[in-house]
């Protein structure tokens, strides 16, 4: 019997959750990334955490996150290059609420519950 997946703490859910390439066949599927990925992507690239901290606020182990951000990278590569679309969706996943101590973010209630 497989492991059960364990949630990952996501900070914030994306704004945008759609791009459309420029291949708009409609039997073409879209390359379909997980919320967590995204997460990974965010926090790595964009706020310039490293793996260690972005595991640490995911709530998650170093080589959980490094097969995240391959994935991410992977499919948002693809994305560029052929032209698709990419679809935000899915995946295991926690939204970071008050209750989560251990998140630095700044974009969740967490930090912001002050301000």
């Amino acid at each position: 019997m497989p492991r059960p997946r364990k949630c990952k703490n996501v900070c914030k859910l994306p704004d945008i959750k759609y791009f459309e390439g420029k291949d708009k066949n409609e039997n073409v599927k879209p390359i379909i990334m997980d919320v967590e990925e995204y997460e990974v992507i965010r926090l790595m690239d964009k706020e310039n955490l490293t793996q260690e901290e972005c595991a640490i606020q995911m709530n998650v182990s170093r080589p959980t996150v490094q097969l995240l951000y391959s994935s991410a990278r992977r499919k948002v590569a693809e994305f560029l290059t052929t032209g698709t679309s990419l679809k935000i969706e899915g995946g295991t996943y926690e939204v970071c609420s008050d209750q989560f101590s251990g998140c630095n973010c700044t974009h969740c209630r967490c930090n912001n519950r002050d301000k």
